[in-house]
């Protein structure tokens, strides 16, 4: 059986986890660590404690209205990406663990072509 990270939970809800093949499960928040928790496999989980975490990215749609996606960045281990049903309450339990300067919103697609002209007439 799996141990949980958390002593407290605050939030838990159903999500899905894009590690390789879509996971479905549920993410679980609480006061030591960010978890998931595939619904058919329970071997197959991701525990991340709030000290490993270096950004929380949200990928913003319609100024805002509309997340989603979000991805957990750790210092060590790499980007894990998530979709809720309900990521803005998500993020906001989220927010009070990791610090608001770690929050950011993904790059726009018109962002990203941007970057890509200028460096190659960088070159040029």
């Amino acid at each position: 059986m799996i141990q949980s990270l958390n002593t407290k939970v605050d939030f838990v809800t159903d999500a899905t986890s894009f590690t390789g093949i879509a996971n479905y499960g549920k993410i679980m928040i609480g006061d030591k660590g960010f978890e998931f928790y595939n619904s058919r496999d329970l071997n197959k989980y991701i525990q991340i404690p709030w000290i490993e975490v270096d950004y929380v990215i949200a990928s913003v749609f319609l100024k805002g209205k509309w997340i989603p996606r979000y991805a957990v960045q750790t210092k060590k281990s790499g980007t894990y990406s998530f979709a809720s049903k309900d990521a803005k309450k998500v993020l906001r339990v989220v927010r009070k663990y990791v610090d608001a300067n770690r929050l950011v919103c993904s790059l726009s697609f018109l962002d990203v072509v941007k970057r890509w002209m200028k460096s190659k007439l960088k070159k040029i």
